[in-house]
């Protein structure tokens, strides 16, 4: 008599079970924000769990949520028709993320992440555990153990990043940034001034540069120079 009770519960979409899944949902998408938060992204780890949370919930609602109006040969209904609209949804907050600043696109990976969070969330909840944490896995596995890799690559190296810099007028600022390319394993291919410093006001700059190193640590080593103001790398990869 146990036995069918159990079954019962689970069968309303409010028993242990969807418990479970609902909290593996829960678990795989935080971490996921949680990573994007440590790094400082646009997004993180709120919107990531709630995006992997919400999706597990319109599935958990679209299998379970209209048991009691079904009635064979009369009202019949596709369980996947919610879970369907996720996809939509998802790729509306995406495209909210995504921007395109001076020539340079950026947010395509968060929103892709959100749309693999909102996936990873709607196949913990549809009973499919080992894939939403295959899935959650090959995040990470993309995140820390491709992307150096792909930076050891000299084809893709090869690409020329540009920096644009502002900085404070003074003597041998230029010179500094010149060094600072060479020590991060860059060659410096153009050097154009975009906006000459007046009374008070800051030259910008931007710096064509082609080298082996981390363009990353390169913007960093930029805006460590004494009287740099702002230093931005324009591109097409997106942070």
């Amino acid at each position: 008599m146990v036995m069918p009770a159990v079954a019962a519960v689970e069968a309303t979409g409010q028993g242990w079970l969807q418990a479970g899944e609902f909290g593996l949902a829960f678990l795989l998408s935080a971490a996921i924000g949680l990573e994007r938060e440590i790094r400082q992204k646009a997004a993180g780890l709120r919107t990531y769990t709630t995006v992997g949370v919400g999706a597990a919930l319109f599935t958990l609602v679209s299998k379970y949520g209209f048991g009691d109006v079904l009635h064979t040969g009369t009202i019949e209904l596709d369980p996947s028709r919610v879970a369907a609209q996720i996809v939509s949804g998802v790729g509306f907050i995406g495209a909210g993320v995504i921007f395109v600043h001076r020539g340079s696109v950026q947010g395509l990976t968060t929103a892709a992440t959100i749309w693999l969070t909102a996936a990873v969330g709607a196949a913990a909840a549809a009973g499919l555990p080992l894939l939403s944490i295959l899935a959650a896995a090959a995040y990470f596995v993309a995140a820390y153990a491709v992307r150096p890799l792909i930076h050891r690559l000299p084809a893709m190296r090869s690409v020329a990043s540009t920096f644009r810099i502002a900085y404070e007028r003074r003597p041998g600022l230029p010179q500094e940034l010149m060094k600072q390319c060479e020590r991060a394993g860059f060659t410096v291919e153009a050097f154009q001034v975009t906006a000459a410093g007046g009374a008070g006001g800051a030259t910008e700059v931007l710096i064509s540069a082609v080298g082996r190193g981390d363009p990353s640590a390169l913007t960093v080593r930029f805006a460590d120079v004494a009287g740099v103001v702002a230093c931005s790398r324009d591109g097409n990869e997106d942070e």
